[in-house]
């Protein structure tokens, strides 16, 4: 009976990769397993993604993001430019250690500075910054967003020119966030109590270059097997806790979307239909599609309709803003809140749409107006 708990919640906790994997069942009475089913995966894009989660989840043991944000949240006075900071650097940290990785990094950061100044106010507004921060801090890079290295290397995008597409959107994202910030958070006075954690030179080391290599993974540098065998081996010596910490149902999520979408692109009604719909503005349409079912499922489900790949891209980042479901980090974000804050879920939800919808808003107005010029 224990058992069966334990799975039942399991599945609760991970409702995205739950509705993935009743999608895949349910389209697979559709299509019956076959032959065709293998092409489905990209294991070059799980594999990318299990070495680059599995190395931050050393890091993360180490304390080395927490860390190195405190040091530079330290040298600002004021609630205004200590959440500045704190938004900026969930926005960078996206960029390099993907959005909800980020998140799971710096929101405790943010909790902590907050709450140790008495600024717990400022706790909503700061959460919903840092969440809208990683997701759109995370689409400059192919490894930012879970659904960017997917339609990197699907598409077997140059990475210049992913950067270009992405560069746009990215800009804007940072004028926003930071008026954002100074209309909505006052320069109030704070300071931060003193913190003695040390980083271990030796690990640190070790993992800077396991992430390296990571990173050299996904841009193609280093094929992606050599870091599948060497990542895995070293973290099992040296950090096997941080191998148990891999996001293992991120992982499902996209094995299971893999099956949902090879399926729906065999049946020819569907075929037909989002083929048409792409046609029509792949651009907006991929917008809309995630505030239904996410940007992870969207751009796995539409790449197999059109090869329109510069506005499926754009689409799928600026469309993790909106709806709490338009992206997994969103979920993240509002788990960790309502831990710290029970009873205010209602309270956040309202906040969380009135600023994401604004975001999103501008956002696809501008990028559809740069397509028409």
């Amino acid at each position: 009976m224990q058992i069966l708990r334990g799975i039942f919640s399991f599945f609760r906790r991970n409702v995205v990769m739950t509705v993935a994997l009743c999608a895949a069942i349910i389209t697979s009475f559709i299509v019956p397993p076959d032959a065709q089913y293998i092409g489905y995966f990209d294991f070059k894009t799980l594999s990318c993604l299990f070495c680059v989660l599995a190395v931050v989840c050393a890091l993360r043991h180490i304390h080395f993001f927490y860390i190195l944000a405190e040091q530079v949240v330290r040298r600002f006075k004021t609630a205004r430019l200590s959440v500045l900071v704190l938004v900026y650097i969930t926005f960078i940290g996206s960029m390099f250690i993907a959005n909800d990785m980020a998140l799971l990094t710096f929101l405790p950061l943010g909790y902590f500075v907050l709450t140790t100044t008495n600024k717990q106010k400022y706790m909503a507004v700061t959460f919903i910054l840092q969440n809208i921060a990683a997701n759109l801090g995370g689409m400059l890079t192919p490894f930012g967003n879970p659904q960017n290295l997917y339609l990197y290397t699907k598409f077997n995008i140059p990475t210049p020119e992913f950067m270009a597409i992405m560069a746009p959107p990215f800009a804007l994202a940072i004028v926003l966030i930071t008026v954002c910030c100074f209309l909505f958070i006052k320069p109030e006075p704070l300071e931060l109590p003193e913190n003695y954690v040390k980083l271990p030179k030796r690990l640190t080391v070790l993992y800077l270059v396991l992430f390296a290599l990571s990173i050299a993974i996904v841009f193609r540098g280093v094929p992606y097997w050599v870091g599948l065998i060497i990542i895995p081996l070293v973290l099992l010596f040296v950090d096997r806790k941080a191998l148990a910490a891999v996001d293992y149902p991120l992982l499902l999520t996209f094995a299971f979307f893999f099956v949902f979408s090879g399926n729906m692109a065999r049946i020819d009604a569907v075929r037909n239909l989002l083929s048409a719909l792409l046609d029509k503005s792949t651009l907006l349409f991929s917008t809309l599609s995630c505030q239904v079912i996410s940007n992870v499922p969207s751009a796995i489900l539409l790449s197999q309709f059109t090869e329109n790949y510069r506005d499926l891209l754009v689409g799928v980042n600026i469309g993790g803003t909106g709806t709490l479901i338009a992206s997994l980090a969103s979920l993240i974000t509002f788990t960790q809140y309502t831990r710290y804050n029970p009873g205010r879920g209602g309270y956040y939800i309202k906040l969380f749409s009135l600023f994401n919808f604004g975001f999103l808003a501008v956002l696809t107005a501008f990028m559809l107006l740069l397509k028409s010029v």
